[in-house]
């Protein structure tokens, strides 16, 4: 009986370990490899906030378009510039002094300050404008198996897949490297995708780069469920097995 017991006890031991090449990322990946690196640029979509700064040669000129400048009002941290920014409608518009409800669709940040810089100038309300524009509540949500799940902001043109998770902490060694979910959300179509952290393609993908309002979830390997399900059953079946063990001498004695 106590072989048995020694027995299932190792299997259980095998069954929880996870090997290199669970836990490795890009493992494929040449030393001295030199790709070119695409950066993305992201369309602006609804919800997002918008800080727009104006300046011209005439600064008085100007100053109506800058909110909480004209109030002497300095930000000084970003909710402060939330609030003084401009919110994309659920119809990606804003509505832009002077010059009234402003499309934004399918545009880029860049985008925008050169559509805004060629209506100013061409309406004749500003010579030589210099426009501005930054997403301020740029944000991602990672789940799952990682050290510090939960929302993030970030202010940063491009940043990657491998940043965001070391935002979150890194993977926990339960998480599954070769199937992150990541939900995407870009003019009201929803993408998911799978990626494998331990194969080096995904860096060449569309996925690379994340966007803003990205979900990420980080599901649990297969030992971590084992250990979850079958495995606890286990030390419970031990459990059992050594008191019957224990009556069954006691009562033979």
């Amino acid at each position: 009986m106590k072989l048995k017991i020694n027995a299932l006890s190792l299997l259980v031991l095998v069954m929880s370990c996870a090997s290199k090449k669970d836990i490795h990322y890009l493992q494929n990946i040449d030393a001295d490899v030199t790709q070119k690196v695409n950066y993305q640029s992201s369309t602006i979509q609804p919800n997002d906030i918008l800080k727009i700064t104006v300046e011209s040669v005439v600064p008085e000129a100007a100053s109506p378009y800058n909110r909480g400048v004209n109030q002497g009002m300095v930000p000084q941290n970003l909710q402060l510039l939330q609030l003084d920014g401009y919110l994309v409608s659920l119809n990606n518009t804003i509505d832009f002094p002077v010059l009234g409800e402003i499309s934004v669709a399918n545009k880029t940040t860049i985008q925008l300050a050169q559509h805004l810089k060629d209506r100013l100038e061409a309406e004749g309300h500003l010579t030589e404008a210099n426009i501005n524009v930054r997403l301020i509540n740029a944000k991602f949500t990672i789940l799952g198996e990682v050290n510090q799940p939960g929302t993030y902001n970030f202010t940063e043109q491009n940043i990657t897949l491998l940043q965001a998770l070391g935002y979150a902490g890194d993977l926990t060694i339960n998480g599954t490297r070769e199937d992150i979910l990541l939900s995407r959300e870009v003019d009201g179509v929803r993408k998911v995708t799978h990626i494998d952290l331990t194969n080096a393609d995904f860096m060449n993908s569309e996925y690379y780069f994340i966007k803003p309002n990205d979900m990420i979830v980080v599901n649990q390997n297969e030992p971590r469920v084992k250990q979850a399900g079958f495995i606890s059953n286990v030390s419970t079946v031990l459990t059992i097995a050594s008191l019957a063990l224990s009556v069954t001498i006691l009562l033979t004695r």
